[in-house]
Parts: C-alpha cells; structure tokens; sequence
C-alpha cells in the first residue's frame, strides 16, 4: 500500500454530534471522510466531508466504520448494517458497549473499542483502545493511529475500559468542579500541584499501573485545560457537556461533593460505567 492511498483510506462515521463530529473535522484533511447521521440538518453544507444519505451506502463505500452514536441507538443500527460488513474494520465509541456484544450480534467481525474523551475536539483527547476478538494486531495499529491525530492513545485489556472511561471520561467534569472557586490564573497551578497529582492516585486506586495511571492523568487534566482555553467556554459549559443524567460523571460528583476526595469520585464513575455496561 502507498503512503498516498493509506492516508487517503475511507473512513465512514455514523453518528454526527459533538463526538462524531469532532472526529470526522479531525481527520478530514487524512482520511476521506463520509458521514451519515439520521437528522440530515446535521451533514449539510460540510467541507472536506463527503455527506451519505443512505447508511447502507455509507458502510459499503468505507473501510473502516466509526460508530459514533448512543449505546441505545446500537441494537437496530447492528441488524441494520450487520451484512455488509464482509472485510470491514468496525470502531466503537460506545460508553459501555462491549466488544462482546458486538460481536454476538454481528458475528466473526473485526471490532475495535475506542473511548475518547471531550478534549477530542481540540486534537487533546485521552483516547483508550482495545481490540475485540477478531480484530488484527494490523486493525490495532491503525487504529492507533488513526486517534494518534485526535490526542493521546492508550492500550488496555477490555477490562479496563470502565476504569478509563472514570478517568478520562468523567475527569473532565471532576477537574471543571475542583476549580470554579479559584480564578483562572491558578489554574494550570492546581493543576499540576495538586488534581494531577490525586486524579494518578485515583487511576491507581482502579487497578491502572503506576506509570499510566500518571500519564492518564496528565493527557486529561491538560487536555481538559487546552479545551477550554481555547474554546472560551465557561465552566458550567463545559461540564455540562460531560455531565449526563444517571451518568458516570454524574455518580462521581455526587461523591466528590460528599467526600472532597478525587478517589472517590472515580470510584463511584467506574462502578456507575459497570452498571451502564452492556456486556451481552
């Protein structure tokens, strides 16, 4: 394969929100890029990106297929594209949605679980990867590489996937609600002093090693301040977009406001994205 026709190899996403979006704006200038979405308001007017009205069509004109919708939108989106995915790379950004139950819907099928995180949309993310059961070491690579564009990339065994998500996932929302009291002057100072320093003890505290559980920290305390530095947005925006109700940022928060303590706040995310899981 070239290097031409790898950089210009066809990435379909379904789902066009915040996360599908920001996906598909990043690695719009590697990649062609299709994209389907149900509301077609959402894929109007788009530049570098090539707009697909029918999903079918979209998942035969790609090699790889990113599903960037809402883990209950997954069972009829499965039976819909389940037989046109002969030779295709299946990508998951599904909270929850485990490659297990991909698969038992959709067969001997390459999946590979990505988690991204808000920061995706600032090319910041904390982005954690693991690969199903029929997906290659060549799928992971890819893949790798592939989010290597949108941030910082971690492997894990699948079963660390919860307690990823309750780090860089729900940390955004923890580290937006540590500093609404302190002016904005100290808050990279916080940061590095002190959220940094609880969010790696934390990541500890679920089971990641000490040298990733600091480096998880870091990609997503500074990927959260690079976002909204950047975007302008105030800290309620930006929480709110990470907050959803009965969610697992939701379930820490409550405990952060009851303990003060990051440990737990993550703690209770991680056993919150374990009751969410849909596993089988």
């Amino acid at each position: 394969m070239t290097m031409f026709n790898f950089l210009r190899k066809k990435i379909g996403i379904i789902g066009y929100g915040n996360m599908g979006m920001a996906i598909a704006e990043g690695l719009k200038d590697k990649y062609a890029v299709r994209v389907f979405d149900k509301d077609k308001n959402k894929i109007t007017a788009l530049k570098g990106i090539i707009a697909v009205d029918i999903l079918v069509d979209l998942v035969k004109q790609s090699e790889a297929i990113i599903l960037a919708i809402k883990p209950q939108d997954f069972e009829p989106l499965l039976a819909e594209i389940k037989n046109n995915l002969q030779d295709k790379l299946v990508i998951s950004i599904a909270a929850g949605i485990t490659t297990e139950y991909m698969q038992r819907v959709l067969g001997q099928v390459r999946v590979v679980r990505v988690m991204p995180n808000l920061a995706v949309k600032v090319g910041q993310s904390t982005t954690s990867i693991c690969k199903g059961a029929f997906a290659t070491n060549r799928d992971i690579k890819f893949v790798v590489r592939l989010f290597k564009y949108l941030g910082k990339v971690f492997i894990f065994p699948e079963e660390m996937m919860d307690a990823a998500t309750a780090i860089a996932g729900s940390g955004p929302g923890f580290w937006c609600d540590r500093v609404q009291d302190k002016p904005k002057d100290k808050w990279q100072n916080y940061s590095l002093e002190h959220f940094i320093p609880d969010l790696s003890l934390a990541a500890e505290g679920v089971g990641f090693e000490k040298k990733d559980a600091i480096a998880l920290a870091i990609s997503t305390t500074m990927g959260t301040l690079a976002m909204i530095r950047r975007s302008g947005e105030s800290l309620e925006a930006l929480k709110a977009k990470v907050v959803s109700k009965g969610g697992t940022t939701q379930a820490g928060l409550e405990a952060l406001h009851n303990t003060g303590l990051i440990v737990d706040a993550v703690k209770a995310a991680l056993l919150r994205s374990k009751e969410l899981s849909k596993k089988e």
